[in-house]
């Protein structure tokens, strides 16, 4: 029999693979929302988080009121 070994690797710490976690309250409209979009596009809640975030993002404009111009 050969000598195998098993070579375990440190784990990485959280929030290392580029993702963080937080908690965030929502109206209960919005969850049944993305519940109903989650049920027909088989993506998890957590998923269409993202996307719909990133949409967002993406597409926000910051516009500056008279007093802070």
């Amino acid at each position: 029999m050969k000598n195998e070994q098993l070579i375990i690797r440190p784990k990485r710490a959280k929030g290392e693979d580029g993702y963080k976690v937080f908690s965030i309250r929502v109206k209960d409209e919005i969850v049944g929302k993305i519940d109903e979009i989650s049920a027909k596009t088989g993506r998890s809640r957590n998923e269409l988080i993202g996307i719909l975030l990133q949409f967002a993002l993406n597409r926000c404009v910051i516009e500056e009121t008279e007093q802070e111009k």
